[in-house]
């Protein structure tokens, strides 16, 4: 398992998590909505950490410089 996410798309993504998970900390989405935001902010949090997003293989999208 090789890193296909460069430094960016992380960033990106934890940025995404962190504004899903301060939405519903403070209620601005509501009912299920809130369980979507903190599934897919912990996915985007594990995924940025690990650096590979097995979404991108099918794809064939690498967006870390090296091949």
């Amino acid at each position: 398992m090789s890193n296909n996410m460069g430094s960016l798309d992380r960033i990106l993504r934890i940025v995404v998590a962190v504004v899903l998970i301060v939405f519903a900390v403070t209620g601005t989405i509501t009912g299920t909505w809130v369980w979507v935001a903190y599934g897919v902010a912990a996915v985007f949090i594990l995924t940025s950490l690990v650096g590979f997003c097995p979404a991108y293989l099918p794809l064939g999208i690498n967006t870390c410089g090296k091949r």
